[in-house]
C-alpha cells in the first residue's frame, strides 16, 4: 500500500510538471530595439491628471492629433500609496518602479488627504532633497533605485536631456545630479530637442480643484478646462520644434487628486503609427503601465534594460485608421476602459459586503431548517426545495460578476444598478440551467453544473487574455496596478473551490458505482487542468496557486483510494510542491527577459539579492490586511472552527452530515482538500485573507445545497413511508 502511495503520488507531480513548465524558448529571438543603432531620437512629454475622457478635437486638440494618428493606450500608474502624485509620477519614471517622494508623516509616509509634495526645480545640475527621496524609496520595499534610467543611459554612451523640474527628477542620475537640465523655454525647444537621443519634457499636470487636498488650493487653481487647454498648447509647441524622424510619446504618469484613475499615453513617430499600444507586460492590448515608460525610453537609447525593471517595451500591435471616425472609435475603447476601472474600484467593497450579508442569511436559514422538524411534510418539503434554489442561486453569483464585463454596465448613469443588474442576469441564466434538466434530480447535479461552469469560464478567460477579469468585482484592477493577467488571489479562490467540488461531484459518482479508480482519475484529471491553467507562465502565472493546489488534491485522491495521508507521504507531497515550484519559476527564468512572469522575475530577484525585500513587503501586506478590520480576523478563526469538524472522525462528527456523506461520499475528503488548499493560499500569498473568504462565497452555498438536497430527499421519503397509514 505504501509503495502505491508514492508512485501514486510520484506520478501526479511528474504530470503536473509537464503541464506546468512552459514552451522551451531557447531560440527566442531578443527585443528588436536594444542592442541596435538608430537614428532617431525619442521624446517623452510627461503630464499629469489628464485621463482619455477629456480628450477632445475642441479642447485639447494636440492630443486629438496623437490619438488619430499616433498608437494610443490606457496607462496605469498606481504607485505607493493610493492616489499617484505628480513627483511621484516622475520619480517612477526614474527608477521604473514604484517610488514616491516621502510625506509629513514622522516615518516620511503620506495619508489620505495629504497633499501633493512639490516637484523640486534642479539647482546647480542637482535636485533638491535627492537624499531624502532615495530613503523614502528604499523604505518601501519596492526595490526601487531612483535614477535607473539616467545612469544606464550615461553608463552606455547615451545623454538624456531634461526640460522642466519633473523632467529633471526622470533624468537624474543615481546620485541626483542632472547634467543636461534646462527651464521650459518655447523659444529654446527646438535646439533642447535635438542634443540627445532620449530627451524629457516636463508640461505641468492637471489639478482638480474639488479634488485636491485645501493647501493645494491656495491661491487658488484654474478650471479643469483651462488646465487642460495650457497643457495641450505646451504639447503642440513640442510636437512642433520635435526633430524630423522623432518618436514623440506624451504620457500622463499621476492623478488629478484623491481619485486613482488610469492616466493616458500616446506615441507618434517612425516606431509608432496609428493604432494601439501594447506590453508584454500587461499582455493587454490598449493597456500599459508606467514601468514600460523606462524601459522604451531604455529601448530608444540602444541600452538593455536592467533585468529586474517589470516593464517592457512600448509597440503598436496594430495599424489602425488614421482618420476621425477611428480616431472616435478608438477613444471609446480607451474612455470604457478608464471608467470601468474606476467605477468597479469604489464598488468593490459595498458589492462584497453585501453578497456576504445575503450569504449569511442563507446560512442561518438553512441551519433552522436543518434543525425543524415542525410543520407538514409538504410545507417543508417546499421551504426546502426554496433554500436549495436560493443557495444555487448565491453559489452562481461568483462567475457571473466575471460574465458581466460581457455588457458596458459602466456607460450607464447608475454604475452600480447596471453592474448589480448584469451579474443578475448571468446568475439567473446559470442557475436556471443547474435547476433544470436531468443532472437536478441528483443531489450533486446543481454542484456539478455550478463548479463546471464556474472552471470553464475562468479557465477559458485565462487562457484567451484575462478580458473577463479586468475591472471585474472578484478580478484584476487595473487601477491598482498589482495584476494585468493570469489568476490573482480572489480569482484563485473561485477557480480552485469550484475544481475541487466538481471534483466531489464527479468522483462521488463514481464511487458510488463502485469505481474508485475511475473516481481517483476523474479528480486527477480536472485537477491538472486547473494546475495547468493556474501554474503555467503563458496563462495563470501564478506563483502561490499551485503550492496551494497540489497539496489539497494528493490529499484528494489519496482519500478516494483509501489511503492514509501519512506523515511520510505529506513530507513527499510537501517535498513535490515545493520542487514543482523551482521548477516552474526557474524554467520561466530561462526565457528571455520580456517574456518572463513575476515567477522567473522572482528568481533574478533572487540572484540580484533583492528577494528579501520583495517576501518582507508581502508579509507586511498581508498582516496588515488581516489587522486591518474584524472581519478579516474573522478568516483564520473560520479555518480553524472548520478544521476542527472536518479532523474528527466520521462517526463523531455532526450527525447532521453523515447522511450526506453517505449520499455524496467523496465530500468530506473534497472539504478536507479544500480546507488544505485554502489554508496554504492564506498563509503563502500576499493578501492571503482574500483567499479563504472568496472560496467560500461560492463552496458554502453548493455544499448547502447538496445538504439541503439530501434533506428533502429525506422529507420525501418520510412522507411516502406515512401516506399509506392514513
Amino acid at each position: 500500500m505504501t509503495r502505491r502511495a508514492l508512485l501514486l503520488l510520484a506520478g501526479l507531480l511528474i504530470a503536473c510538471s509537464g503541464v506546468l513548465l512552459p514552451a522551451p524558448s531557447w531560440g527566442a529571438t531578443r527585443d528588436a530595439s536594444v542592442g541596435t543603432t538608430r537614428l532617431n531620437p525619442t521624446i517623452l512629454v510627461g503630464t499629469g491628471g489628464v485621463t482619455w475622457s477629456e480628450v477632445s478635437p475642441r479642447i485639447t486638440p494636440a492630443l486629438w492629433s496623437l490619438l488619430r494618428d499616433g498608437a494610443t493606450a490606457a496607462l496605469s500608474i498606481h504607485s505607493v500609496y493610493l492616489n499617484t502624485c505628480p513627483v511621484d509620477g516622475w520619480l517612477g519614471l526614474s527608477a521604473g518602479n514604484r517610488a514616491a517622494a516621502p510625506g509629513p508623516g514622522q516615518d516620511g509616509s503620506r495619508q489620505a488627504g495629504d497633499a501633493c509634495p512639490r516637484i523640486p526645480t534642479v539647482d546647480s545640475g542637482v535636485v533638491p532633497g535627492w537624499g531624502s527621496d532615495v530613503a523614502a524609496a528604499a523604505a518601501t520595499k519596492f526595490d526601487s533605485r531612483l535614477g535607473t534610467l539616467g545612469e544606464t543611459l550615461a553608463a552606455n554612451g547615451q545623454c538624456v536631456q531634461a526640460v522642466g523640474p519633473g523632467a529633471g527628477l526622470g533624468a537624474a542620475y543615481l546620485s541626483g545630479s542632472v547634467p543636461r537640465y534646462a527651464a521650459y523655454d518655447a523659444a529654446q525647444l527646438t535646439d533642447r530637442l535635438s542634443r540627445c537621443r532620449v530627451t524629457l519634457v516636463d508640461v505641468g499636470s492637471l489639478r482638480d480643484p474639488a479634488d485636491v487636498a485645501p493647501s493645494e488650493r491656495q491661491g487658488g487653481l484654474p478650471s479643469r478646462d483651462a488646465q487642460l487647454r495650457a497643457i495641450d498648447a505646451r504639447i503642440a509647441e513640442v510636437l512642433a520644434a520635435a526633430p524630423s524622424g522623432s518618436d514623440v510619446m506624451v504620457a500622463s504618469m499621476a492623478d488629478a487628486g484623491q481619485t486613482a484613475r488610469l492616466g493616458l499615453v500616446a506615441a507618434r513617430g517612425p516606431d509608432f503609427g496609428s493604432g494601439t499600444l501594447r506590453s508584454t507586460s500587461t499582455r493587454q492590448t490598449g493597456l500599459v503601465q508606467a514601468p514600460d515608460l523606462t524601459v522604451t525610453l531604455l529601448a530608444a537609447g540602444g541600452v538593455p534594460a536592467p533585468p529586474e525593471l517589470g516593464g517592457a517595451v512600448l509597440r503598436r500591435d496594430s495599424a489602425g485608421d488614421s482618420s476621425a471616425d477611428g480616431a472616435t472609435a478608438r477613444l471609446r475603447g480607451l474612455v470604457d476602459q478608464d471608467e470601468a476601472s474606476q467605477e468597479v474600484h469604489d464598488l468593490v467593497p459595498p458589492f462584497f459586503y453585501g453578497l456576504v450579508g445575503a450569504q449569511l442569511a442563507i446560512y442561518v436559514i438553512a441551519l433552522l431548517l436543518w434543525r425543524s422538524g415542525r410543520g407538514s411534510t409538504a410545507n417543508r418539503r417546499h421551504l426546502l426545495a426554496t433554500m436549495r434554489r436560493i443557495a444555487v442561486v448565491g453559489s452562481a453569483v461568483p462567475v457571473s460578476t466575471f460574465l458581466a464585463n460581457l455588457l458596458p454596465w459602466w456607460r450607464f448613469s447608475v454604475p452600480m444598478v447596471s453592474l448589480v443588474a448584469s451579474v443578475a442576469v448571468f446568475t439567473a441564466v446559470i442557475s436556471a440551467v443547474a435547476l433544470v434538466g436531468p443532472w437536478a434530480r441528483r443531489v450533486t447535479g446543481p454542484m456539478a453544473v455550478v463548479s463546471l461552469v464556474t472552471v470553464i469560464v475562468l479557465a477559458a478567460d485565462v487562457v484567451l487574455g484575462s478580458h473577463l477579469q479586468l475591472s471585474s468585482l472578484l478580478g484584476l484592477q487595473p487601477v491598482v496596478g498589482g495584476r494585468f493577467y493570469g489568476v490573482g488571489n480572489v480569482t484563485f479562490a473561485v477557480f480552485a473551490s469550484a475544481a475541487l467540488l466538481l471534483g466531489v461531484a464527479v468522483s462521488g459518482h463514481f464511487v458510488n458505482q463502485g469505481r474508485p479508480r475511475h473516481a481517483a482519475g476523474a479528480a486527477v484529471a480536472i485537477g491538472l487542468v486547473a494546475l495547468a491553467v493556474d501554474g503555467a507562465p503563458m496563462w495563470g502565472a501564478d506563483g502561490g496557486g499551485p503550492p496551494a493546489l497540489l497539496p489539497g488534491l494528493a490529499y484528494f485522491v489519496l482519500a478516494i483510494l483509501g489511503i492514509r495521508m501519512t506523515w511520510r507521504r505529506g513530507l513527499l507531497v510537501v517535498a513535490g510542491t515545493a520542487g514543482l515550484f523551482v521548477l516552474v519559476a526557474v524554467g520561466d527564468w530561462l526565457r528571455p527577459a520580456q517574456s518572463r512572469s513575476h515567477l522567473g522575475r522572482f528568481v533574478q530577484s533572487i540572484i540580484d539579492g533583492g528577494a528579501s525585500d520583495i517576501v518582507t513587503r508581502k508579509l507586511d501586506q498581508n498582516l496588515s490586511i488581516l489587522l486591518s478590520t474584524p472581519l478579516a480576523m474573522l478568516v483564520p478563526v473560520g479555518l480553524v472552527l472548520a478544521i476542527v469538524v472536518l479532523a474528527r472522525p466520521v462517526e463523531r462528527g455532526p450527525r447532521a452530515l453523515r447522511p450526506v456523506y453517505e449520499r455524496c461520499p467523496t465530500l468530506r475528503p473534497g472539504l478536507v482538500a479544500l480546507l488544505i488548499t485554502l489554508t496554504i493560499g492564506f498563509v503563502a500569498n500576499d493578501s492571503g485573507v482574500a483567499i479563504p473568504a472568496n472560496g467560500a462565497i461560492i463552496a458554502i452555498p453548493l455544499v448547502i445545497a447538496l445538504c439541503l438536497g439530501v434533506l428533502e430527499e429525506q422529507v420525501r421519503a418520510s412522507g411516502a413511508t406515512r401516506s399509506p397509514r392514513r
